[in-house]
């Protein structure tokens, strides 16, 4: 009879074959080394050290230091141990004329360590890489248990004695080995002397060629020297010379830099291509993305972001800061090796006591035509569509530049087809996210021009207002046209006009346009009845509005935007206060804002006067009535013989008022299951009208 095995028992047979073989080699193993060890038949063997044993470890047959960290020179572990070893020299080894040769020896030179911490750091070392030195060091510690070096071992093996003060000192935790993260002086509970030593699992492996990055250090902490990072080319030579002077001052060696950012990655680019053109390298530490409170932050990360610095010579560039940046500026500044801190808030003093140098990042133009056109691979012929009109409305950092580009790319393959502005537009607003969404309620633009049934004047006024928006840091920053005193680089524009007359359309229009999302700002989030409250609201959102590319609209702005009163009781100088502030404000606004309003004569004159354009939307005539009913029905199934000339003629109202009549009718026709008739828009139209309380044509007193 055949017997048939299951995969399942293949698998475990073939498990227990490889189980034999690793039997058979431990006991060819124990073998071997019975054979040599003179321990071997000792019933108490593990439990002490003889001196037998000690001579069998340091015998012949025994792995040399040499053999297992072989890139050592032999000058390195007989001059740190013989020459001048019990003379109690703490100095330096300057004076060797030989250039360092292992990695050990030139960092010993980079993070000047003495020739004393040099000994003992490779005397802490040893366990780790030669397991013959646990049982010497458990025999020299006379406990079997203690197979690592001690303080007192240390000092033993260096020919210093215990109670030289100079020689404790380099185990405290302020000494350079300690207080740069490359010593461990553990059991802290135990006397002094017989503290054991350890050395990170990091240095050892950075010591044997090993660069791989602390693990604990995952998502916090990343090279800044990426081939895909995309540094934003900074068009003007006052931009090119801030980057150049920063370079040099990088250079010359460890300095603390505080960045001052005004949008979100403008400092991390700055400082990206700084230390590129000093030669110098660079991690980016992030640290919201430890995830730790800021104590562990302190006490824990940084110390391992610190020496994973140290251990490659890298700068640190740290962005963003967290809330309370003071603990954490004040830790960096002593550490010892180059640091860029990016921040969009202004420096406090009281954050640090030896202050950084503090500088403001240039702001990069909007629309990098060259860095977007590299990013998205285009050849000679370009991209296919205008890229300088596509992009110009965009304010995005080098490495948010080429993430778009990606997406553009990724939405392009998605879809079959070559990337276009459309995925462009779509890929740049994804990247420009914000936190607008928790004051202004977000509309992606889904109009065009053509939605629009509007007279020539607004309709030429609209265009302007767009014109304005991509071309403001050539005119306003460029030609330094921004009238000083610290005014933005904002496009600020009033629409007025009747209800339903195409305002808010128009606003939506404009954002599609310029390939922006639209924030409609909600009143019952900035108002507040408490003192001071409705004014740092507004803050909030301007602050936001600036380091987003969006276009901000302020729906019926009067209620904020109203004007100034006598003052007559506490509320008309509160108000007189708020409008106060939205002056100020608006003056240094680098966004798009757009104002609407049913009563142009409400609007304060002061605001007025800060505005670009004021665009007025007139009551549609008969024509253009006309024309909106007809732009209405565009979409919808109507009957053959509908005519809307004569509801345009008989019904006064607005574009708002005929779409809800066109939806009136539509949801008429849809009910009876057939196309949208004529007597269908005069309902809706007697409906718009019986809304409004007006008399409806035919009825009443008709």
């Amino acid at each position: 009879m055949t017997t048939y095995a299951s995969p399942a028992s293949a698998t475990s047979d073939a498990l227990l074959v490889r189980l034999a073989r690793l039997r058979h080699r431990v006991a060819e193993l124990v073998a071997s080394r019975s054979a040599v060890d003179p321990t071997a038949d000792d019933p108490l063997r593990g439990l002490y050290i003889s001196d037998e044993a000690v001579r069998h470890l340091l015998g012949p047959t025994a792995a040399s230091y040499a053999d297992v960290f072989e890139n050592a020179t032999e000058s390195e572990s007989a001059a740190g141990f013989e020459d001048g070893a019990g003379s109690g020299d703490t100095s330096g080894s300057e004076g060797t004329e030989s250039a360092p040769d292992t990695r050990l020896e030139r960092l010993a030179v980079r993070l000047g360590l003495t020739e004393l911490d040099t000994r003992i750091l490779l005397i802490a070392l040893a366990p780790d890489l030669d397991r013959s030195f646990e049982p010497l060091y458990g025999y020299l510690n006379d406990d079997v248990s203690r197979r690592r070096a001690t303080v007192g071992l240390a000092l033993d093996l260096c020919g210093l004695p215990a109670h030289l003060a100079e020689a404790r000192t380099r185990f405290h935790p302020s000494a350079p080995l300690t207080a740069l993260g490359l010593l461990i002086v553990e059991e802290p509970e135990r006397p002094f002397l017989s503290r054991a030593l350890r050395v990170p699992d990091r240095l050892v492996a950075h010591l044997l060629g090993d660069d791989t990055p602390d693990a604990e250090l995952a998502g916090s902490v990343h090279p800044l020297d990426s081939p895909s990072a995309v540094p934003l080319p900074l068009p003007s030579a006052s931009h090119d010379e801030f980057t150049a002077r920063l370079a040099a001052r990088l250079a010359v060696g460890p300095r603390t830099v505080y960045l001052r950012e005004h949008r979100e990655g403008d400092g991390l680019v700055c400082a990206t291509a700084a230390l590129r053109a000093a030669g110098v390298g660079a991690l980016h530490f992030t640290p919201a993305a430890a995830g730790e409170p800021l104590p562990e932050l302190l006490s824990d990360v940084l110390p391992r972001v610190l020496r994973e610095a140290r251990l490659r010579d890298r700068a640190i560039v740290v962005s963003p800061l967290p809330e309370k940046p003071g603990p954490l500026l004040r830790a960096m500044t002593e550490a010892g090796v180059p640091v860029v801190l990016v921040g969009h808030r202004p420096y406090d003093p009281q954050w640090c006591d030896r202050d950084p140098l503090v500088l403001d990042a240039p702001r990069p133009h909007a629309g990098a035509v060259d860095t977007w056109s590299a990013a998205l691979g285009a050849g000679a012929d370009g991209p296919g569509f205008d890229l300088a009109a596509t992009v110009a409305p965009y304010r995005l950092g080098g490495d948010r530049i080429e993430r778009a580009a990606r997406a553009a790319r990724d939405l392009a393959m998605f879809d079959g087809t070559p990337v276009t502005a459309a995925h462009l537009r779509l890929a740049a607003r994804q990247q420009s996210a914000s936190g607008l969404e928790r004051h202004a309620r977000r509309i992606r633009p889904d109009v065009g021009w053509e939605d629009l049934v509007l007279p020539d004047r607004p309709l030429a006024q609209l265009h302007e207002l767009a014109l304005r928006a991509r071309h403001r840091d050539q005119v306003l920053g460029d030609w330094r046209l921004s009238a000083g005193g610290g005014r933005g680089h904002g496009v600020l524009g009033l629409f007025a006009g009747e209800s339903g007359t195409g305002k808010t359309l128009s606003a939506e229009v404009v954002a599609a346009e310029l390939g922006l999302d639209l924030y409609v700002v909600q009143l019952s989030s900035i108002v507040d009845k408490y003192v001071g409250e409705t004014e740092k609201n507004l803050e909030r959102i301007f602050t936001e509005a600036d380091r987003t590319d969006a276009v901000l609209l302020f729906d019926e702005a009067d209620a904020v935007f109203g004007k100034r009163s006598e003052v007559k009781d506490s509320h008309d100088k509160h108000a007189n206060m708020e409008s106060a502030y939205l002056l100020q404000r608006l003056e240094s606004f680098d966004g798009i804002a757009l104002l609407t309003t049913n009563l142009r004569a409400n609007i304060d004159e002061a605001f007025t006067r800060r505005l670009d354009l004021v665009v007025d939307f007139p009551f549609p005539d008969a024509e253009q009535r006309r024309a909106l009913w007809r732009h209405s029905l565009a979409h919808v199934p109507c009957a053959e013989d509908i005519e809307p000339a004569a509801v345009a003629r008989d019904f006064e109202m607005a574009g708002g008022s005929i779409r809800s009549a066109v939806v009136t009718a539509a949801y008429t026709a849809a009910g009876r299951g057939g196309p949208v008739t004529t007597d269908d828009l005069l309902e809706g139209a007697r409906r718009e009208y019986r809304k409004a309380g007006r008399l409806v044509p035919g009825e009443g007193g008709w």
